[in-house]
C-alpha cells in the first residue's frame, strides 16, 4: 500500500487535469455536462481561473485571471506553454437559482460557494426548514461536481482518453 504522501504526490495531477477537461467541455461540449440524474447542466466559467507553469530549475510561473468580463485568451496561451488549471471558478443557474463555486485541482476542494439566496428565517419554527434547504442547495453543487468527477475518472482510465479525447483536447488548446 503507498504511504499517502508518496500517493498524493503521484496523483495530484488528476484535479488539474479535471479542471482543464471541464473548461475544455465548457467551450466545446456544453450539452455533454450533466449531473448524476443526466439533467443538463448550464455551467460556464465564473470570473477566476489560476495555471501554474513550473519551469526550468522549479521556478513557478502563477497565471491568475480575475474579472466577470475576463479574457481567456491568456489563459489558453499559458495552457499551450505548458501550465496546468489548478483553481477554477464555475457558475451555473437553473430554475431561477444561481450557483457559484471555485474548485481546487490539488484537493478538489470546493471554494467560495455562492447558493442562491433562500427566504429569511422569521420565526424559530422556520429555522429547521432554512437549514435544510441550504443542505439541498449545497448539494446540488456536490452533487454536479461529483457527476462531472466520476464521468472524468471513468473517461481518463479509458483507452478513449489516449485515443480521442487527448487529441481533442491538445487541438482545442493549440486553436
Amino acid at each position: 500500500m503507498l504511504d499517502i504522501a508518496v500517493a498524493y504526490n503521484r496523483f495530484s495531477f488528476i484535479g488539474n487535469e479535471f479542471l482543464t477537461w471541464i473548461w475544455y467541455l465548457i467551450e466545446n461540449d456544453p450539452d455533454k455536462i450533466t449531473d448524476s440524474q443526466n439533467h443538463l447542466i448550464p455551467l460556464t466559467i465564473g470570473n477566476h481561473i489560476v495555471l501554474e507553469n513550473k519551469g526550468k530549475e522549479d521556478k513557478m510561473e502563477v497565471i491568475s485571471i480575475k474579472g466577470d468580463d475576463a479574457d481567456l485568451k491568456e489563459g489558453k496561451l499559458a495552457l499551450k506553454k505548458g501550465a496546468v488549471v489548478t483553481e477554477l471558478n464555475l457558475a451555473f443557474a437553473e430554475n431561477e437559482l444561481a450557483y457559484q463555486f471555485n474548485i481546487k485541482g490539488e484537493s478538489l476542494h470546493l471554494t467560495g460557494l455562492k447558493p442562491p439566496e433562500t427566504g429569511k428565517v422569521e420565526k424559530k419554527e422556520e429555522l429547521d426548514g432554512a437549514i435544510l434547504e441550504k443542505y439541498f442547495l449545497y448539494g446540488r453543487v456536490c452533487d454536479v461536481v461529483d457527476a462531472l468527477f466520476k464521468r472524468f475518472i471513468l473517461l481518463r482510465l479509458s483507452e478513449a482518453w489516449n485515443k480521442e479525447s487527448l487529441y481533442k483536447i491538445k487541438a482545442w488548446i493549440s486553436g
